[in-house]
């Protein structure tokens, strides 16, 4: 009882949408009016845990059942993520887990961790693009698949692409990006990966398309594309910045400027913060490890030190909302096989991620944004948005 005495006032900040907490049979009211939902405590939560991380008790509470929610997920989250400025978080105390080495051999580990669950998994809820990255809804009435196809498109036509050209994916995930490419440009695509997964798969599909002569994909990492003489008319990386970690960001544009040719386009699609963040304890421990969303500004500013030139920032937050519901949805309809396949903590936990994820960007926690460079000056494009 005095843990609960404790525990219900750490929460009565979070009043931003009144709901109902229920423990031990007792029914506490936070915020003012009628509750918006209502969240069940089995047991109560030490203090310490709230204190030292909300994100990591919290979440890892909904992992074991010791809180569960009434109705829907989403919707409850949707009303309380808005508040985490609100949360708790001890640096000092969770340094190992928030502060992670950037070298090589630990990414690596740190990227198959998430990517390596299983081609047969990731199947099962993402569209037949195998797109896991922000989807571009042009129209309200879009599908998934469709709004995948759209966000390739449309990156593809940034690029300004043109029969011959040869193009880089960093982070090139199954490979639908750059077969796209050669299908409709006729370029030539090289794509890199860290994910064992990812790379058979990829390979798979580019013979399926006998795209051979075009497109490759290799296992390498972004600091080991200078030791191979590549030299690029493009450059793209979709969703891939955000494990390069803030120590290497300026590491990480330099190795693009290596290999793009002078006047090169690059784009860069990534989650971003509006300001520096080290990053949100749960998602680092259960989800991905290492993980750091960028800042705009960071970004900008340490690509304009690489002479690269800023073109278009566009925000695509709302279409990364719409996304992770189409996932959440489709996560729902296989939840049965997907317990099959792991366990119901494993289920519960990626059930949180992609419904805390959409309620970050509804919220405003979390941007995307697509940046389209030149290295150095490019006066041969358009003097409007050709796109």
């Amino acid at each position: 009882m005095l843990e609960q005495n404790v525990m219900i006032p750490f929460l009565k900040k979070f009043d931003q949408y009144p709901f109902r907490i229920m423990i031990n049979n007792h029914e506490y009211i936070i915020g003012q009016g009628q509750p918006e939902f209502t969240v069940h405590f089995n047991r109560t939560i030490p203090v310490k845990s709230l204190v030292t991380s909300t994100s990591l008790a919290l979440g890892e509470a909904y992992m074991d059942k010791t809180l569960t929610i009434d109705g829907d997920l989403y919707y409850a989250l949707d009303h309380f993520l808005g508040q985490m400025d609100k949360f708790s978080t001890d640096q000092s105390a969770l340094k190992k887990l928030i502060f992670t080495s950037v070298a090589k051999n630990n990414q690596q580990k740190e990227v198959q961790s998430h990517y390596d669950i299983g081609n047969d998994f990731y199947q099962l809820w993402l569209d037949d693009t195998l797109s896991y990255s922000c989807a571009y809804f042009k129209h309200p009435e879009d599908s998934l698949y469709q709004a995948q196809v759209n966000k390739m498109d449309y990156i593809l036509e940034k690029l300004a692409l043109r029969p011959g050209m040869e193009l880089l994916d960093i982070g090139c995930g199954w490979g639908f990006l750059l077969i796209e490419a050669a299908k409709k440009y006729g370029v030539k695509g090289t794509g890199i990966t860290l994910s064992q997964e990812q790379y058979r798969m990829a390979n798979e599909r580019i013979r399926q398309e006998n795209l051979e002569d075009l497109v490759r994909v290799e296992l390498l990492d972004y600091r080991d594309l200078a030791n191979r003489s590549y030299q690029f008319d493009r450059v793209v990386s979709v969703g891939m910045l955000e494990h390069v970690g803030r120590d290497n960001y300026a590491l990480f544009i330099d190795c693009v400027k290596q290999v793009l040719k002078p006047g090169g386009l690059f784009l860069l699609h990534f989650i971003s913060g509006l300001k520096e963040h080290p990053g949100d304890a749960w998602i680092k421990k259960y989800i991905f490890p290492g993980g750091v969303i960028p800042s705009l500004r960071e970004i900008l500013s340490d690509a304009a030190e690489q002479n690269f030139h800023t073109l278009d920032v566009e925000n695509l937050r709302l279409h990364y909302n719409k996304t992770l519901l189409c996932w959440q949805d489709n996560f729902n309809q296989h939840r049965q096989e997907i317990l099959a396949m792991f366990d119901e903590r494993f289920v519960r936990m990626w059930e949180l991620y992609l419904a805390s994820c959409a309620a970050a960007f509804h919220n405003g926690v979390v941007d995307i944004h697509q940046i389209l460079f030149s290295k150095g000056i490019n006066n041969e494009l358009p003097l409007v948005r050709w796109y």
